[in-house]
C-alpha cells in the first residue's frame, strides 16, 4: 500500500465520513477496515455507498459506477486510495 501517503487516506477518510454523515468509531477507522457488511463498525449501506462514490466524484472526477469493481474498490480505505492512485488521483 505504499503508493499513497499517510496524508491522502487520511483526507480519504475524513471524506467518507462526512459523505456519509458518521463520526470515525472508537480508536479510528483503520485503513484496512471493512466499510461495509456484518464486519463493518460504521454499518454502511447501499445508500451509503452511493454517497460515497458522489463524493469521490465530485472531489476527484472519478466516476464510481455500481459495479463489481466498484464494490471492490469500497471493501475499506486502502482499497479505495489504491482505486484512486491507479486512476492517477492519488
Amino acid at each position: 500500500m505504499s503508493t499513497v501517503s499517510a496524508e491522502f487516506i487520511a483526507s480519504l477518510k475524513a471524506l467518507v465520513l462526512d459523505s456519509v454523515e458518521k463520526d470515525a468509531p472508537p480508536g479510528g477507522l483503520g485503513d484496512d477496515e471493512p466499510l461495509f457488511g456484518p464486519e463493518a463498525r460504521l454499518d454502511l449501506d447501499s445508500l451509503d455507498a452511493l454517497q460515497v462514490s458522489m463524493a469521490i466524484q465530485q472531489r476527484f472526477g472519478v466516476r464510481m459506477p455500481d459495479s463489481k469493481e466498484t464494490r471492490r474498490a469500497m471493501t475499506s480505505i486502502a482499497h479505495l486510495a489504491e482505486h484512486l492512485a491507479q486512476a492517477g488521483k492519488a
